[in-house]
């Protein structure tokens, strides 16, 4: 039993690269399909200055994201902290597509370090354990730590999840629109609020609130 569940994962996480490879050929698939969730032991390359929390995202509690498990997306059982991606897409920031190679290899991360997807065996076992989330990178004492917590109960994923349940059983359901209007605006209010009042980018902004409800919506087909 125990075989037959370790092949399932592995096979979950192969779907990434060719069959019979042996060793990287640095085809950059692996990159491509997204950067990698931080643990605790990639704080050190946080404090080094090595990725800075303008090449993060936060993936928030219940938000969709791709299992390398499974091979499919799932809602995210626990706050992840991640590489961003470039652009609209999921490929690594740090992936360089022409030179087919990472800008900070020297200094990437443990599951960058641990993948090898001829033999998944060490990544599977870190996945999911010790991941980092936003307060420890920010640290408890920093000022926008409370508008975090303020926008997490204001803006939350399970209402949103809510109110799409309840509109796929009453579709154009005015009063149900309305509500997800409200929160969704309430979302980009907060956001403007923190980018005038600590000086945010783009893209720490990403870092700091994860991706838009209006984003997260348009990917569920709202």
């Amino acid at each position: 039993m125990q075989k037959n569940k370790t092949e399932k994962k592995q096979k979950g996480v192969h779907r990434l690269t060719a069959k019979n490879i042996t060793c990287c050929v640095q085809c950059g698939t692996c990159c491509r399909k997204g950067g990698p969730a931080l643990h605790g032991e990639d704080k050190n390359i946080l404090l080094a200055g090595h990725i800075g929390r303008e090449r993060l995202i936060t993936i928030r509690k219940g938000e969709l994201a791709f299992s390398p498990l499974s091979g499919k997306l799932e809602p995210i059982q626990k706050e992840l902290v991640k590489i961003a991606g470039k652009g609209k897409g999921w490929s690594c920031c740090f992936y360089d597509t022409e030179k087919a190679s990472c800008a900070i290899y020297i200094h990437r991360p443990l599951e960058c370090r641990l993948l090898k997807c001829w033999d998944t065996e060490q990544l599977l076992s870190v996945i999911g354990k010790d991941t980092l989330v936003r307060a420890d990178i920010l640290g408890p004492d920093d000022p926008v730590m409370p508008y975090i917590e303020t926008h997490e109960t204001a803006c939350s994923l399970q209402r949103v999840e809510d109110l799409i349940s309840a509109l796929l059983k009453k579709k154009e359901d005015p009063e149900l629109l309305a509500k997800l209007s409200a929160l969704i605006r309430e979302d980009l209010a907060m956001r403007s609020r923190a980018i005038v009042e600590f000086g945010l980018s783009l893209e720490a902004e990403l870092f700091i609130f994860g991706r838009p409800l209006f984003k997260i919506l348009n990917a569920r087909g709202f």
